[in-house]
């Protein structure tokens, strides 16, 4: 898409982080956004501060889990906007799992992470894209997952990669039916980096829901600059939330599927990867 202006976009967990730095890039660009979350008081904050700055943002709550509230908050949309041209599915959650092994997690901790991860991104498509086929003009699809399990897994997050490993497969389906349909639009994933992004995705669990909670005592970190110390990096090197939506908005423009930003560690990875699947060779450890 050349031309962003007077153009509707829709930005899943947009409150924070990722996507209120995605939400501040399209209106930049001069199109009408609409900044989705489900934290009420957040988002009116958030969007309040992105009006304050002449730009045309609109906060709307809405829980992404939920299949009823997204088909409510996207005919909320088609009704006050017109249709969608940009959808960013990007709310996600971290689960805290990085000192504990997978056969420790509990149904909870994997019920919210698919929810909101993987059924998120899902509850986002059934309820946009039927309508931005339907008025037939170019649009795009991003959908949000990460190097961790989206390209390669890291040994100590397995919800999470695991549910970014399904964000990427669906992504790469919905290109290829989209390509069937000859349709005018184009589905994106994007992966935020290319360092480990600066963001409170760690602090998630205040959302969780009270029925997916479980009684444990959990780690708890700060922020992501003290669980990279935690795990033994004294010095480490972020990508800023801002960064992340300069690389999308240039991968949008250009037609990308993979919103991928150049990294050496993270192409070493992916080859090491690859050439263990061509040889049929076993994973080791990461490094």
């Amino acid at each position: 898409m050349d031309e962003f202006h007077g153009r509707t976009a829709v930005v899943t967990g947009g409150a924070s982080g990722v996507g209120y730095c995605l939400c501040q890039r399209f209106a930049e660009q001069g199109m009408q956004v609409v900044m989705a979350d489900v934290e009420q008081e957040k988002l009116q904050e958030s969007a309040a501060r992105l009006r304050e700055a002449g730009l045309n943002v609109t906060g709307l709550q809405a829980d992404v889990t939920d299949p009823q509230a997204m088909e409510a908050l996207a005919l909320e949309v088609k009704n006050t906007f017109g249709p969608v041209h940009v959808l960013c599915n990007n709310a996600g959650v971290g689960i805290k799992e990085a000192q504990r092994r997978l056969w420790t997690l509990t149904p909870n901790d994997w019920r919210w992470g698919f929810d909101v991860n993987v059924m998120g991104i899902a509850n986002g498509i059934r309820a946009f894209v039927p309508d931005m086929l339907a008025h037939g003009e170019t649009g795009h699809v991003v959908n949000t997952s990460s190097g961790n399990g989206g390209l390669t897994s890291l040994p100590t997050t397995p919800i999470y990669a695991a549910s970014k490993a399904a964000v990427t497969s669906i992504s790469e389906v919905l290109h290829y039916q989209f390509l069937m349909e000859k349709a005018a639009l184009q589905a994106h994933v994007l992966f935020p980096g290319p360092h480990v992004v600066n963001t409170n995705i760690l602090n998630s669990m205040r959302n969780r829901p009270a029925d997916l909670r479980d009684d444990e005592d959990l780690p708890a970190y700060v922020s992501m600059r003290d669980l990279l110390k935690a795990s033994g990096i004294e010095n480490p090197q972020l990508t800023e939330p801002e960064e992340v939506a300069d690389t999308c908005l240039a991968g949008i423009r250009a037609g990308q599927f993979w919103i991928l930003p150049q990294s050496s560690g993270q192409d070493a990875k992916i080859q090491t990867r690859t050439e263990s699947i061509l040889a049929r060779r076993n994973p080791t450890l990461p490094e």
